[in-house]
Order: C-alpha cells, then sequence, then structure tokens
C-alpha cells in the first residue's frame, strides 16, 4: 500500500441484529477508536445518509487551502488553522461493518442505500452466505467481506478494518497530490520510502498531510503536538545549502547539510513567520534506495491547534459506547 498523502482518524460504524454481539464489539475493540453501534438497518442508514454533505463541504475546505497557496499563502500554516478550526471531522464513518443475515433487509441491501456515502464497506457473512459475498466483492459493492466463523473474528475483524482506516482516500490524495512536483511525487511511490514513511508515520501521528512546498510531512499525534517531517532528495541537498549560505549560518553548519548529517528548517521558519534563531536537526535515510533524506522538527505550540480540539479531547467528549436501538 502506497504511502497515504492525507491521513486522520474517523468513526467505525458497525451494524448487526444481534445486541449480544454488538455488546460484545463494544468491549473488545480498540479504546482510540470512535465507534457506533446500530441494532436496526434503518437507522444506521438514516445516520450515513447525511454525511455525504460534510464530506463533500471538508473536501472544498481542503481544495480552498490548495487555491489559497496557488495564491501565495504558504501552505504550513493553512493546514494547522484547519486543524485547528473543528474536530467535527472525527465524526465522519470511514468503515461501516454490516452483518448480511437480517430479517427484513439483508446487509447488501442495507450498503446499497449508501449511494454516495464515500467509506469503506465490510460485509459479515455466515457460512452459507459466502458465495453472496464473493459476488458482491468482485463487483466493488464491498471492500472485504469476513466469516463470522472464522477463528478468533475479532482480531481478524480489528485487523480488516484497522487496514481500512490506513487506506488513502483517493479525493483527498488527488486534492494534496497537486501540491507536489513530478519528482516528488516519484520519490513517494518508491515501495522502500511508501514503508519507511508510513511506519514514520503510525508511530508518531494520527493525522499527518503531505506537501510539496515546502517538501515534507505536517502530522499531530493524538493529544495535539505537531511535528514536522522535512524531506529533502539526497541528490538536491546543494539547494539547502545555498538557502543556508544565504541565510549567514556557519561554515560548520554548511558542512553538516552537505554531507548529509543534518537539515536546518529554514523553509518551515519561513512559512511560520518565525523570528527565532533556525533548527538544525539529525538527518536519516528514507527508503533503501538512499534517495530521500528526512529530518523532523517540533511545531511550538503556540502555532498549533487548540489542545481542545485534539483526537483525544474530542474522543474523551464522545458518548459511552452503547448499542443504538
Amino acid at each position: 500500500m502506497s504511502f497515504p498523502l492525507f491521513q486522520r482518524p474517523g468513526t467505525v460504524v458497525f451494524l448487526d441484529d444481534d445486541p449480544d454481539y454488538l455488546d460484545m464489539l463494544a468491549l473488545v475493540l480498540p479504546r482510540n477508536w470512535r465507534v457506533l453501534l446500530f441494532l436496526r438497518p434503518q437507522d444506521c442508514i438514516n445516520h450515513l445518509q447525511q454525511e455525504p454533505p460534510v464530506w463533500e463541504a471538508d473536501a472544498w475546505r481542503q481544495q480552498q487551502l490548495i487555491e489559497q497557496w496557488r495564491e501565495g499563502a504558504p501552505l504550513i500554516p493553512q493546514i494547522l488553522k484547519y486543524w485547528g478550526e473543528s474536530s467535527d471531522r472525527f465524526a465522519l464513518a470511514q468503515v461501516c461493518v454490516v452483518d448480511y443475515s437480517m430479517p427484513g433487509m439483508d446487509g447488501l441491501q442495507a450498503l446499497g442505500e449508501l449511494v454516495d456515502w464515500p467509506g469503506s464497506r465490510v460485509l459479515l457473512t455466515g457460512q452459507a452466505d459466502e458465495q453472496v459475498a464473493v459476488r458482491a466483492f468482485n463487483q466493488g459493492l464491498i471492500d472485504q467481506f469476513i466469516a463470522k466463523q472464522t477463528a478468533d473474528i475479532s482480531r481478524r475483524l480489528i485487523d480488516a478494518v484497522e487496514h481500512l482506516l490506513a487506506t488513502p482516500n483517493a479525493r483527498h490524495s488527488q486534492i494534496w497530490r497537486s501540491t507536489l512536483s513530478p519528482e516528488q511525487t516519484a520519490l513517494l511511490r518508491v515501495p522502500s520510502v511508501s514503508r519507511d514513511l508510513s511506519e514514520f508515520a503510525a508511530k508518531r501521528w494520527v493525522e499527518h498531510v503531505t506537501i510539496g512546498d515546502p517538501f515534507g510531512v505536517l502530522g499531530m499525534d493524538a493529544a495535539g503536538r505537531v511535528s514536522w517531517l522535512q524531506l529533502e532528495p539526497s541528490n538536491a541537498l546543494g539547494e539547502l545549502v545555498q538557502l543556508a549560505e544565504a541565510e549567514g549560518v556557519s561554515p560548520a553548519v554548511i558542512a553538516d547539510i552537505r554531507q548529509g548529517r543534518k537539515l536546518i528548517d529554514l523553509e518551515l521558519r519561513q512559512a511560520l513567520g518565525r523570528t527565532t534563531p533556525s533548527e538544525l536537526n539529525p538527518a536519516f535515510l528514507i527508503g533503501r534506495e538512499q534517495s530521500l533524506m528526512g529530518a523532523l522538527f517540533n511545531i511550538e505550540p503556540e502555532f498549533c491547534p487548540d489542545p481542545d480540539n485534539s483526537y483525544s479531547a474530542w474522543l474523551a467528549r464522545q458518548d459511552k459506547r452503547t448499542v443504538r436501538d
């Protein structure tokens, strides 16, 4: 799987006519997920049918950031402002898991009602329903199916949902890819680079955006702390050296940059309008090909979103997990 240019947490929805099964899910699913549990198909459908206009408004807001960047506004402070405007984006459901065998309306019929909802769809099946699920998967009606009789079904279900939560949203990727040069895009598509970046992001952030001007990844952890992973092509360190020389950086620092030992945050400093001295941090290789280098810089709290809008704070404000009957 390629490195997602845009990633954020979202809600996971479950629909099943067995209240005991839903109660079990409420207990075993990861606590860092926001989970909604529905017993009645129509209630689940009504909830998710309200989301497409919100998804559309959010995508339009992201596109606005790109248009303002094209007009000269730096991207980094715009993204920080976008993150700080609201935490409602976390409420959007990214995955819906539906039981196939339900009275009145089966799982495929329920999912068929969600014409414009853009999230991922998982079908839970009984042994007799497997061929139905295979046909639905081959027709693109669902993203995955899992047999309920599978050994360790809870672990299998969690793994499947985590995979789908980490899968890039095509529209968001398209929006942010427009900030990247062809050379930057090619670097990010190198399998070893994509793998290293995915592992790096998963360990540190719950939300991130990849941009090309300047080149790097802006990430925020669950507590609202933000950091910047500066990316530099190994064959373009000379450009960073020139910027550093223009800033009057010492010869010793210039040598560290030229040799790929350290990177300097000149473009980050400029984007944020900081007047404090530039920071120099250790560089590390990303990917096996040694074509890309990175260095991590923490962003001061005064530039970051209000911690009350962080994912952890938002999650703590949500209702206790209960079956919606």
